[in-house]
């Protein structure tokens, strides 16, 4: 059993971030850093924040994920995967790529340096909520086994990004996770993600500038605020932080309730239950 001061402890673990330079990812370098670990950061830009080591990665382009593999090398005892785009850059395809396509190779080069009780941890979305509903259609793009194979699918199957790709990407990445966890296991590896709400992360700027204030005001939730990126960087650290050794194959919602809320909304004989005449009553 881990000592309870140790759950969270980070001090002499090696831990890979992309998306390092902004956002989520810079928090997350922030938080691990403070915990002890050694953090080996990549982005396409150098962050401003201080990392032990910094390697340029863009998740688009096949030869720098390879190039990155290389350079980050070994060991790696945790892997956080939060480089990605949203929806705002308006081009569906670029957006399946650096979300699932490139972040699906760039981890399966990292799982060879990976030892026994290492993690990974990816950052999905809200917006993949509905996962098991697109599960069918999202298995098309998960069945794909390299990145050109993947790009290929995406231009077959038009209709699967007409809404911009994200909630795709962001599925692909919920259900990836799913169907590794065996293979994972077997090397002691675990893997699961968090499902954000809406933080207020250079992403956010860019669904701002594309679609305008009033899509993101009609983003509510239960808290009745948005995240702040250390909110979403501190579950992270906890799923791949000892605290967590028995969790994997999981999205963990950092929504603000807003899963659970609309969980319930769909309960129509539940809902009924607990609003009718007689609710409260011994």
């Amino acid at each position: 059993m881990t000592a309870s001061e140790d759950l969270l402890g980070y001090a002499g673990r090696r831990m890979v971030v992309t998306g390092c330079a902004s956002g989520i990812g810079a928090a997350l370098v922030g938080q691990l850093t403070g915990l002890g670990a050694h953090v080996v950061g990549l982005d396409v830009r150098p962050p401003s924040v201080e990392v032990d080591e910094f390697h340029p990665l863009d998740l688009s382009d096949t030869a720098s994920i390879d190039d990155a593999v290389v350079a980050a090398g070994g060991p790696v005892d945790g892997l956080f995967n939060v480089a990605g785009v949203s929806s705002g850059i308006k081009n569906p395809l670029r957006v399946v790529t650096i979300n699932f396509l490139g972040t699906r190779r760039f981890t399966e080069g990292m799982i060879p340096s990976m030892p026994p009780g290492s993690a990974i941890a990816g950052v999905s979305s809200l917006a993949a909520s509905r996962y098991l509903e697109n599960a069918t259609v999202t298995a098309g793009l998960l069945g794909t086994k390299t990145m050109p194979d993947g790009v290929a699918w995406c231009e077959r199957n038009p209709d699967a990004l007409a809404d911009g790709g994200y909630r795709l990407s962001k599925e692909a990445l919920i259900l990836y996770g799913m169907a590794n966890v065996g293979m994972l296991g077997a090397k002691g590896i675990r893997i699961n993600c968090t499902g954000p709400g809406v933080t207020d992360t250079p992403i956010l700027d860019q669904l701002r500038a594309a679609y305008g204030q009033d899509f993101l005001d009609s983003f509510r939730t239960p808290l009745g605020r948005v995240a702040g990126p250390d909110e979403q960087a501190a579950a992270l650290v906890f799923l791949n932080s000892a605290a967590a050794s028995y969790v994997t194959g999981q999205v963990l919602w950092v929504d603000g309730g807003t899963v659970a809320e609309n969980v319930f909304g769909d309960l129509a004989d539940a809902r009924a239950l607990t609003e009718g005449p007689d609710h409260g009553d011994a």
